[in-house]
């Protein structure tokens, strides 16, 4: 196992442990502070991975946007920033058996792979992909709906924030 493959499997365990915080902070702050944890380990993985252009779209769109996004949120509603009610649900028995069988259905299929321990080939140099993937980002037939439909829900949660912030008492 080279040395790449070892800081690979250890952000993979640092963002899983992460995200695992994330769902069991009884605090909303914490678990928001725990997603930008869990989001900057995403973006390390993209590093690692060769991918700088999906790391930086990771750090400025999900951590430097929509994280941020969720705490101001969270900060305006001036709420009890505390969740008071049981951490786990009576379902967790089921839950933890359907995620168990869909462990074991993608280690069998990645332990059949005959691709899966082989490193990809680098990227080919002059940006020749790169224009290909802005060129989908901005076609219509492609990618442009759901970066609208992003925005909007973005522009509709912080109204949702000021909304919910709002003095009514003057």
């Amino acid at each position: 196992m080279t040395g790449l493959q070892v800081i690979f499997l250890a952000l993979g365990a640092l963002t899983l442990a992460s995200a695992y915080k994330v769902v069991t902070s009884r605090k909303v702050m914490h678990a928001a502070y725990w997603l930008v944890a869990t989001l900057g380990g995403v973006a390390a993985i993209f590093a690692t991975l060769e991918a700088g252009f999906f790391a930086a779209v990771q750090v400025v769109v999900y951590i430097g946007a929509i994280a941020i996004l969720i705490i101001f949120a969270v900060m305006l509603t001036r709420k009890s920033l505390e969740d008071v009610g049981p951490q786990v649900n009576k379902n967790w028995p089921g839950a933890l058996l359907v995620s168990a069988a869909a462990l074991a259905g993608i280690v069998y299929l990645l332990s059949n792979w005959q691709g899966f321990m082989q490193m990809p080939n680098p990227l080919p140099e002059g940006g020749e992909n790169l224009v290909a993937f802005g060129e989908a980002l901005v076609s219509p037939a492609q990618y442009v709906v759901p970066f609208e439909v992003a925005s909007v829900l973005l522009v509709a949660a912080l109204i949702g924030a000021i909304f919910v912030a709002r003095d009514t008492r003057n």
